[in-house]
């Protein structure tokens, strides 16, 4: 989640094949907003129009949505305060599989 004032530019999206009327999943590692997930999604409608779109996030931060986005599915739960930050820890990078408050 970035809270800097400066305009983010969005990166180019490279998918090598239409979506039109095909099942898909949007994965996110912490749903917090929810802007992410909509960019996401207006990124992904300029491939065509998929018959669903399901979201899986690894860490759902329930208490701080701007926008009406829920996940479809969640490996964690994280309740937390707006002043928080989660850090997400891999064992391949971190030695170990740990969600932190910050």
């Amino acid at each position: 989640f970035n809270t800097s004032p400066e305009l983010h530019i969005a990166q180019e999206t490279d998918i090598n094949f239409s979506l039109e009327n095909k099942k898909v999943v949007l994965i996110d590692d912490v749903l917090y907003t929810g802007r992410t997930i909509r960019s996401g999604l207006d990124a992904l409608l300029d491939f065509g129009r998929p018959e669903s779109v399901e979201l899986l996030v690894l860490i759902d931060r329930r208490f701080s949505r701007e926008l009406p986005i829920q996940p479809d599915y969640t490996g964690m739960t994280v309740d937390s305060v707006a002043a928080q930050k989660v850090k997400v820890l891999w064992q391949e990078k971190d030695e170990k599989d740990e969600v932190v408050l910050i």
